[in-house]
């Protein structure tokens, strides 16, 4: 398994700016997620909780799942230090195998530019999810300016639809909700909301 840039970064990851940002998408998310106290959600890439831990009061159930064990480890911190009862770990990477999960609504916030294959993993996703369950995607717009070996550089609307109405999703939905300065990669950087449904 390839070396986890995450795992170094875990302790010192909640930065000022990562917290500002988080707040920004934890609001956008949480005005999907109105009547979803009946729902489990899965936040994947979840990392040390800064948006997922924020949504655990308006479902059911959350479980964090990342591929870096450290992330996670702060994350649990964070879960018993504040007591929040519905939301759970899990350590697993779902490009190398996806373990026998359910959940109502997944939530990829600023992730799917670190995977390299979209399509598999928006199909591992897809195959999670239960029946007429949604997939919301944060991630950043299509950034000429952005260069990197690891990371896409951001994702054209048009573009994701396809791929997402590829592995079966309907009711695709997408808008740009957030400019900011120096968010990406120290780039300014457009954020958009995507909600989909199986």
């Amino acid at each position: 398994m390839e070396h986890n840039v995450f795992e170094q970064m875990a302790k010192r990851y909640d930065t000022e700016e990562r917290i500002e940002l988080a707040k920004v998408i934890v609001k956008e998310v949480r005005s999907e997620l109105q009547n979803s106290t009946s729902k489990s959600l899965i936040d994947y890439g979840g990392g040390t909780g800064l948006v997922g831990l924020e949504l655990a009061h308006v479902v059911d159930s959350i479980l964090l799942v990342d591929s870096s064990k450290q992330m996670l480890e702060v994350a649990e911190a964070k879960i018993s230090r504040n007591g929040i009862s519905n939301a759970k770990v899990l350590y697993s990477d779902f490009t190398q195998e996806t373990p026998e999960l359910k959940a109502d609504i997944i939530l990829l916030s600023l992730v799917l530019l670190h995977i390299p294959d979209t399509e598999k993993i928006l199909q591992q996703l897809f195959n999670i999810l239960t029946e007429g369950g949604k997939l919301m995607i944060i991630d950043f717009d299509k950034n000429d300016k952005i260069n990197h070996p690891k990371v896409h550089n951001g994702f054209s609307h048009e573009e994701l639809k396809d791929r997402l109405s590829e592995v079966g999703f309907t009711s695709i939905e997408m808008k740009t909700f957030h400019h900011g300065k120096r968010i990406f990669m120290n780039q300014d950087a457009s954020m958009f909301i995507s909600s989909s449904i199986k």
